[in-house]
């Protein structure tokens, strides 16, 4: 894979598997509220098959975007964060080796909209999404941490799904560094 630094397909599967677990974690939110609408799970399976040894092919490309149209069509703003993590799961299979932190959301915005998802289900609690973020860190194995490092730190952003992933960001570097 040409880029600015080495990337293989074993290590893209351990970023898949890692985003198709922590967007697992939120699944149960959007098929509550939408139980008809089986993208989401099939852009977490998508990313799963690949992970688990498929070739990377347009259905993880395919299962991403539908994911992210479900996302779009339900009202409830956990079932759209929920959905959004499932098609960023699908999506973390094409990470590219480019040293721009913008790939970053490719590793961590899943479990960022998970953990969004956790804090509003918690009322608009923090301190649910600080425990996700905490489980999503000891998720972590350290090859995808290895990854992680090769990237630059994204900024927080001003939504409250890049601030935590900045936040996730920050734990794993500070953590595993």
């Amino acid at each position: 894979m040409p880029g600015d630094f080495d990337l293989s397909v074993e290590e893209l599967r351990v970023v898949a598997r890692y985003a198709a677990d922590c967007a697992q974690i939120s699944l149960s939110t959007f098929e509550a509220c939408a139980p008809t609408d089986v993208r989401p799970r099939h852009a977490i399976d998508a990313a799963y098959t690949f992970a688990n040894g498929a070739p990377r092919t347009n259905l993880q490309r395919v299962a991403a975007q539908d994911a992210h149209r479900a996302a779009k069509d339900v009202g409830d703003e956990s079932a759209q964060l929920a959905a959004r993590a499932a098609g960023d799961a699908a999506a973390a299979s094409y990470l590219h080796p480019i040293a721009r932190s913008t790939q970053v959301g490719h590793i961590l915005r899943a479990a960022a909209c998970s953990a969004r998802v956790a804090e509003l289900d918690a009322g608009g609690d923090t301190a649910a999404a600080d425990e996700s973020l905490t489980d999503a860190c000891f998720r972590a194995t350290p090859t995808l941490v290895d990854v992680l490092l090769r990237y630059p730190s994204p900024r927080a952003g001003t939504t409250r799904v890049t601030q935590l992933m900045s936040e996730l960001d920050s734990l794993l570097r500070r953590t595993y560094s």
